[in-house]
């Protein structure tokens, strides 16, 4: 997803999709300890997109306190 289309969401629609991305990492990062994790490319995309909404998250927050 797009920081365009993340900045057209909601701060609450943002968070659960934050949620839902962290519990996907840290079951990637089980599947790699235990040598099941097929995809490794995943982690890497997971974990930019938590940055991503992190990111749009914190620049809505300075705009409500101006």
């Amino acid at each position: 997803m797009t920081a365009k289309e993340l900045k057209a969401k909601a701060p609450a629609e943002l968070r659960e999709q934050l949620v839902a991305l962290k519990k996907e990492a840290f079951n990637l990062r089980f599947q790699q300890a235990t040598g099941q994790l097929e995809n490794t490319a995943r982690m890497r995309a997971v974990r930019k997109e938590v940055a991503r909404i992190m990111t749009v998250l914190n620049q809505q927050a300075a705009e409500a306190a101006n």
